[in-house]
């Protein structure tokens, strides 16, 4: 039998996100100490901890049959792997990352074009080099090891390109965003001899599955309520659900539970206006998967 299945656990600042996603999905992650092999409770799995930088490269030589890494490293590393899923969450929020090109707020610089000749930090050297190299636009790029808004502020570079989710970090740095250049989620990779492997296939697909399920869920809250009769279309029409509300009658009753799931985001202005079309006794409980 081919398994068990090398999994790549991204270390760092996804490395707690990561291991909170898994046992939503149903698996339990032990980092022990300082060790970058952790415990999972299945025994077709065997964890290991590296970079996220590094994560597309371990698998597309086949040290790693699976991982989890930004779409900006695979890009960064130019790794021939199997993108398994998208699986957009991170420690901050669940929209996807940006990759921006940020200059001093009060720079004269409004283009592409006027970094010509300019210095540019970043961590993502080799796709920022790749992006002005194909708009022909002469520029230095260096590799910063962190803090690189900094590089700007103390004169060691004139822009950078920079990962961020609100853009609120480079504000707070004195520098605008000149534009996007990338827009990066985590994703689930394969080495190919695995993906073609049907044991090792199997197990992959089933962790993108609840992978997936779990971010869903995330989304996603149920609704419990009762209903009069005469007031059940009125408050069925108010609900959204991923197919259609369940509608139970209750025993010896004219009345009804009526149970749907809903999208967070409107509960807050949903449950008000069910009450007013006759609901009552509603329940509002989190999901933690939906396949």
């Amino acid at each position: 039998m081919s398994l068990p299945l090398k999994l790549g656990i991204p270390k760092g600042s996804l490395q707690n996100a990561t291991i909170a996603l898994f046992k939503r999905s149903g698996w339990a992650i032990d980092v022990n100490g300082r060790s970058y092999f952790p415990e999972i409770d299945d025994d077709e799995i065997e964890c290991a901890i590296c970079r996220a930088q590094e994560m597309s490269r371990y698998v597309e030589s086949g040290t790693m049959d699976a991982g989890l890494t930004g779409k900006d490293w695979i890009a960064e590393n130019q790794s021939d792997v199997h993108v398994v899923c998208d699986l957009v969450y991170s420690k901050v929020s669940s929209r996807p990352a940006r990759w921006v090109l940020a200059v001093p707020r009060d720079s004269e610089i409004t283009s592409l074009e006027g970094l010509k000749g300019k210095k540019i930090a970043t961590e993502l050297v080799g796709f920022t080099k790749r992006f002005f190299a194909e708009r022909k636009i002469d520029v230095s790029v260096e590799f910063s090891w962190g803090a690189t808004e900094a590089k700007v502020v103390s004169g060691l570079a004139d822009a950078i390109v920079e990962v961020t989710e609100t853009g609120s970090t480079i504000k707070a740095h004195g520098l605008k965003i000149l534009m996007d250049l990338m827009l990066t989620n985590t994703q689930l990779i394969a080495n190919h001899a695995a993906w073609k492997d049907p044991a090792k296939r199997q197990k992959i697909e089933q962790i993108a599955l609840l992978l997936q399920g779990a971010l869903r869920g995330e989304k996603l809250v149920g609704l419990k309520m009762n209903v009069a009769k005469e007031k059940l279309e009125g408050v069925v029409k108010l609900l959204p659900s991923l197919n259609a509300p369940t509608v139970s009658p209750l025993y010896q009753s004219a009345w009804f539970a009526v149970e749907s799931v809903v999208d967070t985001h409107v509960v807050r202005e949903l449950i008000p206006k069910l009450l007013r079309a006759g609901a009552e006794g509603i329940i509002e409980y989190p999901l933690n998967k939906v396949v």
